[in-house]
């Protein structure tokens, strides 16, 4: 069996700056891979990440080390030991998942032995600002029924008040990235509690939240940098309540569903969310949305225009995709 394998990088602009704890983007520099096989064309995209010691390069290279492999036909499931987790093998892993869908004529979710995922209802992200602008942001959102706010170390209650007076009846979740310390967490926690705060996502860095060992906070606390697979959940057991699913962080779907299960099987929350990409990027990790808790899926609306055809959003909720699009 040979495939034609294609790999290529693409940028696209945002709408307006993206700005967490650690910095601000105004595009997205994404990788895209495409495998036909005999008319039928697989795609996938991933999100080289820094902050993993990723780049477009660094991947690119990755997969294209791979060619010989993925062009003889090897399935998703036995190319997990071929790539490490990571933006790489997120984009071979979706795309072997896309391709096998169109060459069957059955969706992903089939595939994987999942129900149609319905619409499901996610997060839109306030990013760091003035406590004024994020006012500003989300006053714009404030018919959305679940804002996602970016923190960092600085006047943490206010900006959260000003997103709370601005969206009164939206639910509120936090990422701080990392960018918080433990004295600052118990410090803030029951303020954000009173302000309706129902989750925060990575207040300590990865490597660091250790201190969250046995603390008894009013808010539930997501893993985000801590988890990337399923053989990260063991310690995090006295940690966290929550794992935040990233397929840029699992390497694709193939892993994703396996920390899905054995995190609710050890009575972990989930969370489904994503880096700043293009629906294609969104698509796949659509079939975790059922079971999750917070979906944070909104990638795409940061983009000045999205790829054809997209997902679709309304006022708050994303669909699952159409087969031209991905599985």
């Amino acid at each position: 069996m040979t495939r034609a394998l294609t790999v290529s990088t693409e940028r696209w602009p945002l709408e307006r700056p993206f700005t967490i704890s650690r910095g601000t983007k105004s595009e997205a520099a994404v990788v895209v891979i495409e495998i036909e096989d005999h008319g039928a064309r697989g795609r996938g995209e991933c999100v080289p990440y820094p902050r993993y010691g990723e780049s477009t390069a660094t991947v690119t290279q990755q997969i294209k080390a791979l060619s010989a492999a993925i062009a003889g036909g090897r399935h998703a499931e036995a190319l997990q030991s071929a790539l490490p987790a990571g933006a790489a093998r997120n984009a071979v892993d979706c795309a072997l998942w896309d391709l096998e869908a169109k060459q069957r004529g059955r969706r992903a979710w089939d595939l994987a032995g999942l129900a149609p995922p319905p619409p499901a209802v996610t997060a839109e992200t306030i990013g760091l600002d003035t406590p004024a602008e994020m006012a500003a942001a989300a006053r714009a959102l404030a018919d959305r029924p679940l804002l996602k706010i970016k923190l960092g170390a600085d006047d943490v209650v206010e900006r959260v008040r000003a997103v709370r007076e601005a969206a009164p009846a939206a639910r509120l979740v936090v990422d701080a990235n990392e960018g918080w310390t433990a004295a600052l967490l118990q410090r803030s926690c029951d303020a954000l509690a009173e302000l309706g705060v129902e989750m925060i996502e990575q207040p300590l860095p990865a490597g660091e939240d250790g201190a969250l060992a046995g603390l008894s906070l009013p808010i539930a606390l997501c893993a985000d940098e801590s988890c990337h697979t399923a053989a990260d959940l063991p310690a995090l057991a006295d940690r966290y309540r929550m794992v935040n699913i990233k397929l840029d962080k699992t390497g694709g779907l193939t892993e994703a569903l396996r920390l899905a299960d054995t995190a609710r099987d050890a009575g972990f929350a989930i969370m489904v969310g994503c880096m700043v990409g293009t629906s294609l990027a969104m698509a796949p990790a659509t079939l975790l949305a059922a079971d999750a808790q917070v979906v944070d899926l909104d990638g795409p609306l940061w983009l000045a225009k999205d790829r054809e055809p997209p997902l679709r959003f309304d006022n708050g909720t994303i669909h699952p995709p159409e087969p031209a699009l991905w599985g």
